[in-house]
């Protein structure tokens, strides 16, 4: 059973995700897409799907040739799938319990919408708080800003760094100088984004560095005593 007709967006990304893939063509891709996800295919469902959920998909297949920086590449692919914000739903509180996600990272994504990275530190009225990992993520908690309007506003941006302080990565669209080494403070790395780019992209982008080799400090934050995130994980999907 196979979807009759695509979207030109969708049927793109997934014949880049297909090209991506060893001996995978676009109608092999679609057909085990919808055996996974149902009918019909969605970006939204294409952007929830994880590392690990699409890695499942190819359990049955050389692991050598279906590697996790393969499969990363390839869903990076359906992550990008251009689609309007009104298309995309919020993502979904999940549980989540220290050690549930091993060798993961928490991020703070300033956003007004949880679809968009389009808030500023020092303005965003809520931070997406998302947990991390090669092989996937979690939204885990939804902060909103409830600051004392009277504070100065260097008490403000003491605030809004400690209500993010169990976080390591922060990303916004802007933030000052002074809010920026409060952040640093609490061991936040602050990461700013120029434009609106969509939270679901930006995961993506940074599973495939958690894949590859994460630069030294995020791979000290996960816990790995190598630099190959790939080599530490395989026993978690194994």
């Amino acid at each position: 059973m196979s979807q009759s007709t695509l979207s030109r967006e969708l049927a793109l990304g997934i014949g880049l995700a297909a090209r991506a893939l060893p001996n995978t063509d676009p109608k092999q891709l679609v057909t085990t897409l919808t055996k996974a996800l149902g009918l019909p295919l969605t970006t939204s469902k294409l952007h929830a799907l994880t590392l690990s959920e699409y890695q499942a998909l190819f359990d049955t297949t050389d692991r050598e040739q279906y590697s996790q920086e393969i499969l990363a590449s390839s869903l990076n692919h359906l992550h990008s799938i251009d689609v309007t914000e009104q298309q995309l739903e919020p993502p979904v509180i999940r549980s989540y319990q220290d050690g549930d996600m091993p060798y993961s990272i928490r991020l703070a994504i300033a956003s007004d919408n949880g679809i968009n990275i389009n808030g500023q530190f020092s303005t965003c009225e809520q931070f997406y708080i998302y947990q991390l990992s090669a092989q996937d993520q979690r939204l885990i908690d939804i902060r909103k800003v409830d600051v004392d309007p009277s504070l100065k506003a260097e008490q403000k941006q003491e605030y809004r760094a400690a209500l993010i302080q169990d976080c390591q990565v922060l990303y916004s669209i802007a933030i000052g100088g002074q809010a920026a080494a409060k952040v640093v403070k609490q061991g936040i790395h602050p990461m700013k984004i120029s434009d609106q780019a969509q939270i679901a992209d930006i995961i993506a982008q940074l599973q495939q560095v958690l894949v590859a080799s994460p630069p030294p400090w995020l791979a000290k934050i996960m816990g790995l005593t190598q630099k190959n995130v790939l080599q530490e994980t395989e026993e978690e999907v194994i």
